[in-house]
């Protein structure tokens, strides 16, 4: 004969749905992403953007990766909504959970409210991101560059053809230079390794897109600045500002979900596969970046 002890089975189980409830109020709302029959439910899809080059602008209502995104809810068939977020809170407001990164271990130390489905703001896929979040399909290129005012001595590399050399020549010139980047970005001078060349590191603690302006100023030496944010620097500054040359290979930017939005990643991997191949992604980049396929052709050429 089975003897009972504790808590009679009905009051466990109210305790356990009254522990549920109020996780659920405290943190207010569920602690995993909404996936794609839970966007088609609610009817929208809330874009994750930061003010950054000429993927979001300042007031969220244009750029490559809003257009992006309308038109992928346009393919849903449910209503856009731009969430303006922060590149220290962005992973967060997808996620719903608070990360700490400390080199190549990342733990989650809270769970947070889920703000936004999708980030989408030029977002460079990362090794450390991808702890984190799961990446679409890669939308754009970009590429980590050295940069100088015009009247800087330190003059470009001449390149070899080859992306290594190409790198080391860029390294060899920092030694002594102090250099600009900016934390928990892709300009991250710990993600380059920089003590290494002698250079001295610091960051920018402004807006990131705010660091080519810097350069024109005379204010920074040397600084890293991203390919998309250059492109955009040299036609708004023409003869302000020069590439000294590569200090990464050419990285991938992409969409960012939650890594329980399986359904909805496969669904934008779907249709961002339709509208590269139909033409339509490419009107929308030559409108934000027209120089791009100078610089990366083949991006448009790869299956």
């Amino acid at each position: 004969m089975f003897r009972r002890t504790g808590f009679p089975l009905a009051a466990r189980i109210i305790a356990i749905t009254l522990f549920f409830i109020a996780t659920f109020l405290y943190f207010g709302g569920p602690v995993f992403a909404d996936d794609l029959p839970s966007i088609r439910e609610k009817g929208v899809l809330r874009h994750l953007g930061i003010p950054y080059a000429n993927f979001v602008s300042e007031d969220g209502k244009e750029g490559l990766d809003v257009e992006l995104m309308r038109l992928f809810a346009q393919h849903l068939g449910v209503r856009y909504e731009y969430v303006p977020t922060s590149w220290e809170t962005v992973i967060g407001d997808l996620t719903g959970k608070k990360f700490d990164a400390k080199g190549d271990h990342v733990v989650v130390v809270a769970e947070i409210p889920i703000k936004g489905d999708v980030i989408a703001n030029g977002f460079t896929i990362l090794p450390m991101r991808q702890k984190m979040v799961t990446f679409s399909l890669p939308t754009f290129w970009t590429q980590i560059w050295l940069t100088a005012r015009f009247d800087s001595p330190i003059q470009p590399i001449q390149p070899t053809g080859n992306i290594e050399s190409d790198i080391l020549a860029v390294r060899s010139l920092l030694k002594g230079h102090r250099v600009m980047g900016k934390v928990d970005t892709c300009l991250d001078p710990a993600l380059y390794n920089l003590h290494e060349t002698g250079a001295t590191a610091y960051t920018f603690d402004g807006d990131l897109g705010r660091i080519a302006s810097e350069i024109v100023k005379g204010d920074v030496d040397l600084s890293l600045l991203d390919m998309p944010d250059a492109l955009i620097a040299l036609e708004k500054w023409p003869g302000q500002i020069k590439i000294i040359g590569p200090l990464s290979p050419v990285q991938d930017m992409a969409c960012a979900f939650a890594n329980d939005s399986v359904l909805l990643r496969e669904s934008f991997n779907e249709f961002f596969r339709k509208i590269l191949q139909d033409g339509t992604y490419i009107k929308v980049v030559k409108k934000y970046y027209p120089s791009f396929s100078v610089y990366y052709p083949k991006f448009f050429n790869r299956d």
